[in-house]
């Protein structure tokens, strides 16, 4: 049997999963590596325990194939292709010549260029922005990150311009590592997240370069998502293993769950809330502080699955990490699965409503000044009501991205596909129908953005044929269909609006 390697690198831990012909799970394994947390707002990795972490899972991984192995276990790697899927935004700089990181990566979650990028805004460059890479202005993704550590990392910024470092999210950064430092490269759905790509040009821009005084000697060069971009160095799995497919989490989950039509949309609960609509192969801009992103790139020619396509995207910051928040910060429950009985011995939330804006708003809000707020406490409010109020929290924001995405565009939703660790709590899927109105599907297997990561790569290495028979093999666990009336889903989305106007207008007073 041959399999192709999923290599899912998230915000809190590797992972590392095979995939078989049927799109199965046979073998995965994971690594937790530290969070870094120096100052209030700022989030840090160490680029080398994202990448010993990850080397570490592929192997355990690549041992635990039910195939039978020779020699030092990997001499008959049973990978024929890898797939790379990435927390996105993160910012790495590391030495050209040593490899090595020359500072710690700046993680998407981090908020210290908050006032960099208000200073850019009241210079009136905003629009230019937006325009050209369709993103928001913000300090969630890479370019201001990249410019800080260049104007903060002693030496950085002449050693960039001599072209001694190198740039990159956590996939170019995993790359270099994996060909030993002989490809640096990104793919488009990376790139289309650092604000410094033209998505309709798909290529780095000069102009954005000079705004945020980025030398181009820094960066990757821009690959399809979908093609054989370099191989492993053969000391790492015994063999030289060719990287065929590289996609950013959310768009790998994207085309894991088979939205390859216009109008198809997917939410990923994880750490954060990540909703995609696949617009087609034109950029649509948003009126509604959405973003535009390149969902994937295929190669010239390319079949239907894996040409271009585009993508409205809006990032909810708190969706998992509520739940952590919860365990950890509040102790109010053990674990994470204890928060869904915790919440049903509740009938509602009482009134009570939590906006989890503990590292700002995403979209359609995008406020970094905004704060977590708990609000609508009584004497009879008890532990089942705030844990329902979490859950609560998390459906509602993605109601609003649904919300703002339909009113950017005319295409017909029919339903909201679903994945990530939390799709698996029943009453929050519920609660998800409820509030959005329209169905909540689950599919079979929900690791999809190792899934989507896998697609790719055997796409362009001919294991799979075409994005018919990926679309073949999306298999439903269940359906949620909306149960609420239209007047009180209406009335709970307006009153959860009024508690995000408090957690807005708390940062300003």
């Amino acid at each position: 049997m041959r399999y192709i390697l999923s290599l899912d690198q998230g915000t809190t831990s590797s992972r590392a999963l095979l995939i078989d012909h049927a799109g199965q799970i046979v073998a995965v394994a994971q690594k937790e590596f530290p969070q870094l947390f120096p100052r209030p707002g700022w989030v840090e990795h160490d680029p080398e325990d994202i990448w010993t972490s990850q080397l570490a899972v592929a192997r355990a991984c690549l041992a635990r194939a039910p195939t039978s192995l020779v020699g030092n276990g990997y001499s008959r790697a049973p990978a024929i292709a890898i797939g790379i899927t990435n927390q996105r935004e993160t910012t790495v700089l590391w030495d050209r010549i040593t490899g090595k990181p020359v500072a710690r990566a700046i993680v998407w979650q981090d908020r210290r260029t908050a006032e960099r990028c208000d200073q850019l805004r009241r210079e009136g460059h905003e629009a230019l922005i937006q325009r050209k890479t369709g993103l928001v202005l913000d300090a969630y993704f890479s370019a201001t990150k990249l410019q800080w550590l260049l104007d903060h990392v002693p030496g950085a910024r002449q050693r960039a311009r001599n072209g001694e470092l190198a740039f990159g999210t956590v996939d170019a950064w995993l790359i270099w590592k994996l060909t030993n430092g002989r490809v640096h490269a990104t793919d488009a759905s990376n790139a289309s997240r650092t604000l410094l790509f033209d998505i309709h040009r798909m290529a780095w821009d000069e102009e954005l370069l000079d705004l945020f005084d980025i030398p181009a000697s820094v960066l990757p060069a821009v690959v399809p998502s979908c093609a054989v971009l370099g191989e492993t160095d053969p000391d790492l799995f015994g063999a030289a293993v060719p990287i065929a497919g590289v996609a950013g989490d959310q768009q790998a989950a994207t085309f894991g769950q088979a939205c390859f039509e216009p109008g198809m949309v997917k939410n990923t609960y994880g750490t954060g809330c990540f909703m995609l609509m696949n617009t087609g192969t034109v950029p649509m801009a948003s009126q509604n502080k959405l973003v535009a992103t390149v969902g994937w790139q295929g190669p010239a020619a390319a079949e239907p699955a894996t040409r271009t396509a585009y993508c409205l995207e809006a990032s909810v910051f708190m969706a998992g990490a509520t739940i952590q928040w919860l365990r950890d910060g509040l102790k109010m429950i053990a674990s994470a699965p204890e928060v869904e009985p915790l919440a049903a011995s509740v009938a509602d939330s009482g009134d009570v409503y939590l906006v989890p804006a503990f590292t700002g708003l995403g979209a359609p809000d995008w406020d970094a000044y905004a704060r977590g707020t708990l609000i609508g406490l009584t004497r009879g409010t008890t532990r089942g009501h705030i844990a329902r109020a979490a859950l609560e929290s998390i459906a509602l924001q993605a109601t609003d991205a649904l919300t703002a995405m339909m009113g950017d565009s005319s295409l017909a939703i029919r339903e909201l596909r679903v994945d990530g660790g939390a799709c698996g709590n029943d009453l929050l899927m519920q609660m998800q129908a409820d509030f959005l109105g329209v169905p909540v599907v689950r599919p079979q297997v929900t690791e999809t953005t190792a899934l989507g990561a896998a697609y790719l790569a055997g796409l362009a290495t001919g294991f799979w044929a075409d994005g018919t028979e990926i679309a073949s093999q999306w298999a439903l666990d269940r359906r949620f269909e909306p149960s609420m009336s239209e007047t009180a889903r209406r009335a709970k989305v307006d009153r959860w609006r009024e508690a995000v106007a408090r957690s807005r207008a708390w940062a300003r007073t």
